[in-house]
């Protein structure tokens, strides 16, 4: 029989699965990635984040100024205070997909939540559900298993306050071993509480409260280190904060009703174009936007009815027609600040001049490199591209492996998708950037032709590739050239961190094998059970990147691809941290390590 005859394609094989079954099948539609919890994006925080959101939209509408979350293990509780789901629609609005109130303008008029999906995603994802809607003295209470409607009850309940209570415990069987991290939930209930100024958050008995929105999460992101001030406006659809800092670069956290969007968007450059128009037309000058944003720190939130996304992970804001109003809005909130802040506006003035002769200065030195690096060749040395790259076709998956030398790149050329992976060698360590100028950077060939194959030379506007993997052994001198670049990284395009562009690639430290079965280990502990459960194994230990064969290799730059992405959990705190790290402190870092060494 042939295997055409053996797949027969009838009526038998079409299915039609319920909206519930379809989320489970289809996760990834959904909530993105799975994750064990590890990364802020993981599905276990989307599940959550789906929860809050909807409470979030409750305190938008004006009910409820406080939300209680709590998490024990894997079980999440939340519980809010807004109006509650009306009692006879409780089980439509958690299984139903399609169903709910955002589509009606007069109930929600800036909603954060996914229209009629997130907490059905939330219970079809969750081996336990359990969701009790309080009103007017009365509740209604239903339980769900996979999705699946196990029991329902209602009653009265005189002393529970309007509100609605959801209690969940994400499947295992769908995202595995995971743990929550308590310090990422934290980070995303102090942006929620300042984009909603007066909303009192609790977790795990741990209040997060902002009186000021944006002013004090943009202080909280970058401390004191301000020229100036920090700006602050509030209107009816949109609220932002800005100053400048000694930094270099410009750094914004942006959000859409709630949403962060880490890729910007028309908001954010309106917001951009807006900060320069008021600047110019206060100082009755033609500064040039590069003098007048080089250095900014600033945080925009806007409230949208319609928002249009990019991508599925919103995070790029598409709204075209919110440009003018934006830009008009910023433009008379600056120019008043500076009207009202002489000492601000003094201060503001001379940072400008200063980038203004420091820019000058260092296109004096981009030209000097540029024409060093033409003599060398046409092409940038060291870099094998991709094909497809940000902005174009596919850009979006395109990424660049930042490796140590020429065998550890070998693998990595030899096995990657010639389409959306690309591969830079560094010669060996690159030079320790901490604080030098930036002119300095550019002097140096090879930082120069990495920013080159990056398309960073004259900004990041012109990033080639969507995510940015630091490649190295895991062995001391590859943790010593990941810090290396780092620092390069944080010292001069940290907009490239904040935005979530930079990686490290996680690969095997161990293979343990025998003639029948083969196990890859990123750990002693992942190593010692695979020892045990494999008889007669065989241990290898990869002490660098060129150990591993392009046909082993390909599967870990594949779809199971492991990255730990790059983070901060605030502005204020890379300056120490570098200080202390990359610094001149010998005497210091040397204890530090003494004490601290293994």
């Amino acid at each position: 029989m042939s295997k055409r005859e053996k797949t027969a394609y009838d009526e038998s094989k079409i299915k039609t699965l319920s909206s519930l079954e379809h989320i489970r099948l289809r996760t990834g539609m959904y909530i993105g990635r799975l994750g064990n919890g590890s990364n802020l994006d993981d599905g276990i925080y989307i599940l959550l984040k789906e929860v809050i959101d909807n409470s979030i939209d409750e305190y938008i509408m004006g009910y409820g100024d406080k939300i209680v979350i709590s998490i024990k293990g894997n079980r999440v509780k939340v519980r809010d205070y807004g109006r509650g789901i009306p009692l006879g629609k409780v089980i439509e609005c958690v299984s139903v997909i399609n169903t709910g109130a955002k589509y009606n303008d007069e109930v929600f008029q800036f909603s954060v939540g996914l229209n009629g999906v997130g907490t059905k995603a939330v219970n079809a994802l969750s081996s336990e559900f359990r969701v009790v809607a309080f009103r007017e003295g009365k509740f209604f209470e239903a339980v769900f298993q996979r999705g699946t409607l196990i029991s329902k009850k209602s009653g009265k309940a005189p002393d529970e306050k309007n509100g609605t209570y959801v209690e969940f415990v994400p499947d295992a069987e769908i995202f595995g071993d995971y743990a929550f991290n308590p310090e990422f939930i934290e980070q995303r209930l102090w942006n929620y509480a300042c984009l909603n100024a007066g909303l009192s958050l609790v977790f795990n008995r741990k209040k997060f409260v902002s009186k000021n929105g944006l002013l004090d999460l943009l202080r909280g992101e970058i401390g004191n280190d301000t020229l100036y001030e920090i700006g602050y406006y509030k209107g009816v659809k949109i609220e932002f904060a800005f100053t400048h800092t000694n930094d270099y670069g410009e750094t914004y956290f942006s959000f859409v009703n709630g949403q962060y969007t880490s890729d910007g968007g028309t908001h954010q450059s309106a917001f951009r174009e807006g900060l320069l128009k008021g600047v110019n037309d206060f100082y009755h000058k033609t500064f040039s936007g590069i003098d007048v944003r080089e250095g900014v720190a600033g945080a925009i939130s806007v409230k949208l009815q319609n928002p249009v996304f990019e991508s599925q992970t919103k995070n790029k804001l598409g709204n075209s027609e919110i440009r003018s109003w934006i830009i008009q809005e910023v433009k008379s909130a600056v120019v008043d600040f500076l009207h009202k802040n002489n000492e601000a506006s003094k201060k503001l003035e001379d940072k400008i001049v200063n980038n203004e002769k420091l820019r000058k200065e260092l296109n004096a030195v981009k030209k000097e490199a540029k024409e060093a690096a033409k003599k060398i060749a046409l092409k940038i040395p060291n870099l094998k591209d991709c094909k497809n790259h940000l902005g174009g076709k596919g850009g979006d998956e395109s990424m660049i492996f930042l490796t140590e030398g020429i065998s550890a790149s070998g693998s990595i050329v030899a096995s990657r998708d010639v389409y959306t992976q690309a591969v830079f060698s560094l010669r060996g360590k690159p030079q320790n950037v901490f604080n030098k100028k930036r002119a300095d950077i550019y002097r140096n060939e090879e930082l120069y032709n990495m920013m080159m194959a990056l398309g960073i030379e004259n900004g990041i506007e012109n990033l080639r590739y969507g995510r940015i993997i630091i490649a190295t052994d895991a062995d001391y001198d590859g943790f010593h050239i990941r810090n290396l670049l780092l620092t390069f990284f944080l010292n001069y395009f940290d907009e490239l961190i904040v935005s979530g562009r930079v990686f490290i690639l996680e690969t095997p430290i161990f293979r343990v094998r025998n003639k029948k079965i083969t196990r890859y280990c990123y750990s002693i502990k992942e190593r010692d059970t695979a020892a045990m459960e494999i008889s007669h194994p065989e241990v290898t230990r990869f002490k660098g990147l060129g150990e591993i064969s392009p046909g082993e290799f390909k599967q870990f730059i594949g779809d199971d691809i492991r990255l730990i992405p790059v983070n901060i959990k605030s502005l204020k705190t890379v300056r120490d941290t570098l200080t202390f790290y990359m610094g001149k402190n010998t005497p210091e870092r040397r204890k530090y390590i003494m004490e601290n060494l293994i």
